[in-house]
């Protein structure tokens, strides 16, 4: 008996999702059946429930959906409520649980795949709006020295430390960033229109890692600027392989192994 699973989202045509899910199922002998689903901007909802109602077993949820995501969902995982979003949908017993697997890609491409530690390291996170309040608590988990968020509106930094209320965790705007990082984490789309954030080229120096949460076949700006200033960089390709991988496990209770998985991406992109 195959199950059935969707990424639902609006674009959704240009989703890797299939694909990095046809591989997990091939490689852990999964009977699965994984589509595009293109939801209307006002029918979310309504596309989820019929989802379920033709027997779909759990969703991978894109823009501009997330939010909507998080309240659909009866029942929320503790990393769901830390990001205010939910990415993954699980159908089961008649219940929408919701469960957001950004963080964990992003924790364990960075530390698993590039073999950067994260633990006793001084983080800065560029980016205060979704994709930074998603990976906030993964990263804090791996006991950072700090975490510092900077933010064009710094206002919206401060809400994410009062948010989280966590020691380690602190704002800097931009403008008047002056110290050097060991890994520093692009979480704003800038890269998609070619800009970049004014920042600083002091923040990084030969013994940084820059990582981009943005992927395409080049490096982008910001990956660019910091290998200006001596830093090694990664995209995000591997975080988006990691956060599938996750979905797969709550979903199936088996891990994948995502090497293969991004080699062939990679080739392709």
């Amino acid at each position: 008996m195959t199950d059935h699973y969707a990424v639902i989202g609006n674009p959704i045509a240009h989703s890797k999702s299939p694909q990095i899910h046809a591989q997990f199922a091939q490689q852990t002998g999964q009977r699965i059946d994984y589509q595009r689903l293109l939801a209307p901007l006002d029918g979310f909802a309504d596309t989820v429930r019929r989802f379920i109602d033709s027997g779909g077993r759990g969703a991978n949820v894109t823009v501009p959906f997330k939010l909507e995501a998080y309240a659909l969902a009866e029942q929320r995982s503790e990393r769901a409520q830390a990001a205010g979003a939910v990415n993954t949908l699980l159908f089961e017993a008649g219940r929408i649980t919701g469960d957001n697997t950004d963080g964990v890609g992003l924790v364990r491409d960075i530390s698993l795949n590039a073999g950067v530690m994260i633990k006793g390291k001084r983080v800065l996170l560029i980016g205060a709006g979704g994709a930074a309040q998603g990976v906030i608590l993964p990263l804090l988990e791996q006991h950072p020295q700090s975490l510092t968020i900077s933010n064009r509106t710094l206002s919206k930094a401060d809400d994410l430390v009062r948010q989280f209320a966590h020691p380690a965790l602190h704002t800097c705007a931009i403008d008047a960033l002056s110290e050097t990082y060991d890994i520093v984490i692009n979480a704003t789309s800038a890269g998609l229109s070619g800009d970049l954030p004014p920042l600083p080229g002091a923040i990084f120096n030969s013994a940084s890692f820059a990582y981009d949460m943005l992927y395409a076949a080049q490096p982008t700006r910001f990956m660019q600027f910091a290998q200006r200033h001596g830093a090694v960089t990664r995209d995000g390709l591997g975080m988006l392989v990691e956060q599938a991988a996750e979905s797969f496990y709550v979903w199936r209770g088996v891990r994948p192994d995502t090497a293969p998985v991004y080699k062939n991406l990679r080739a392709q992109v």
